[in-house]
């Protein structure tokens, strides 16, 4: 067993003791496999470096608990909602699998409100010295009714802003010296003056990375109790700073590429690589691509800075493995859970899925210079607001009515129209 691993429950102990006594030892340890049963996952992991980073942990799993039986069963494709329909259909009917990845915060709520999941406060959150190794933000996105249900695995950042750095050189603008999102608007405009290059690469062919978008705008020019009081649905009283921060991202769209509304977010990336535009908006997944093929150099050929406006706050996007009741295999996902929240799991995962581990205490060795001045970020933050755009901030239902109002902004660039969606969004 694990170094932090207490014995089984008392309730299985004891069940597997009294039967022993009538097998003998050998009918003890058949029970106890017996009694830990399959752990089956599921995720949405199929390629590239999650599946790598996936691996890796499962690796380290079965090292610390060889006889526990995995089964990995993953669910391809949609950006995650492939594998939360059936999980939604698995859980209604009783039937879960052990754990699977789920965005925390806001999205689980709809599991904790219908009772789905369990408090594992005291079964996982009591080991591995988890609950001072975890910062606020992440803590509390692992308890959206109050109880600790979930144990986030990685971070992905929303705030930053990435730029070719031979494109704004060119343009004479410091992307360090913009204190607020407004100011974005003349540095694009300066780079579409002074260079061939679009201000901003973007995509509009669906709405989240504009939600994305304006999420963080709301955040950096009206600050964080303003974008705190929008994910409680206090619309009316920030009227003007909902308006005035689709304004914004309106006096954006001036500066985006013009095929903008036709690509995705990575052909949209692929244009900071090829000095096609010079800034770029985008989770720091981003990051990913451009150590790829262009071969950019970090400092060197692209950089990043912490979104204008939004210095000390980490906006968090996260994956996490939930508890669920009429769980098939108990004793087993505990001992996953309190793997998933361990040191080993993250320095396994994290550098290979280029996301950054929630626990402040993993050794940053086996991490890029990128990544490594994202933790630093991390552990100095403020506070860690979560996504709007991902489900952290609010529920489901909540954020469908949010990305409807989305595609409405992108199709007509009606900011009053917009405004008028998003609250009632919340109703």
């Amino acid at each position: 067993m694990g170094a932090n691993d207490d014995t089984f429950s008392r309730r299985s102990y004891l069940k597997a003791t009294g039967a022993a006594s009538a097998a003998g030892l050998g009918g003890l340890t058949g029970l106890l496999e017996q009694d830990m049963g399959t752990l089956e996952v599921q995720h949405w992991w199929t390629g590239g470096d999650g599946a790598q980073a996936i691996q890796a942990l499962f690796e380290g799993f079965q090292k610390q608990y060889p006889d526990i039986k995995v089964k990995q069963n993953p669910v391809a494709g949609g950006a995650g909602q492939n594998l939360h329909t059936v999980i939604k259909k698995r859980v209604l009917n009783n039937n879960p699998p052990s754990s699977w990845q789920a965005w925390p915060g806001a999205n689980l709520l709809p599991y904790t409100r219908a009772e789905k999941l369990e408090d594992v406060e005291q079964s996982v959150w009591s080991h591995n010295d988890m609950k001072n190794a975890y910062l606020q933000g992440p803590k509390d996105a692992a308890r959206p009714s109050g109880s600790y249900v979930t144990v986030p695995l990685n971070i992905h950042r929303l705030n930053n802003l990435f730029y070719n750095v031979e494109v704004v050189e060119e343009a004479g603008v410091d992307p360090s010296s913009l204190s607020k999102p407004s100011d974005l608007v003349g540095a694009m405009e300066q780079i579409q003056q002074n260079t061939d290059a679009a201000g901003m690469s973007h995509q509009t062919k669906s709405g989240w990375s504009t939600l994305q978008l304006w999420a963080t705008v709301l955040l950096g020019e009206h600050g964080l109790d303003t974008y705190t009081a929008f994910t409680q649905g206090k619309i009316q009283q920030n009227e003007q700073a909902i308006k005035n921060s689709l304004q914004i991202v309106k006096d954006y769209r001036e500066f985006f590429n013009q095929d903008a509304g036709s690509i995705s977010w990575t052909e949209a990336n692929t244009k900071i690589i090829n000095g096609q535009a010079g800034f770029f908006h985008q989770g720091d997944w981003a990051a990913g691509m451009y150590r790829g093929e262009g071969g950019l150099e970090f400092e060197n050929g692209w950089n990043q800075v912490t979104f204008p406006g939004t210095e000390g706050y980490y906006m968090l996007n996260m994956d996490s493995f939930p508890f669920p009741t009429n769980n098939p295999s108990p004793e087993a996902t505990t001992r996953f859970l309190r793997y998933v929240g361990s040191v080993d799991a993250q320095k396994r995962f994290n550098p290979k899925k280029g996301s950054i581990p929630p626990r402040t205490d993993v050794p940053t060795d086996a991490f890029g210079p990128f990544l490594q001045s994202q933790m630093e970020d991390f552990k100095q933050s403020e506070a860690q607001p979560p996504s709007t755009a991902h489900g952290l901030a609010v529920d489901p239902e909540t954020l469908t009515n949010i990305e409807d109002a989305m595609a409405t902004f992108i199709s007509s660039w009606n900011v009053d129209k917009t405004y008028q969606g998003i609250a009632q969004a919340f109703q």
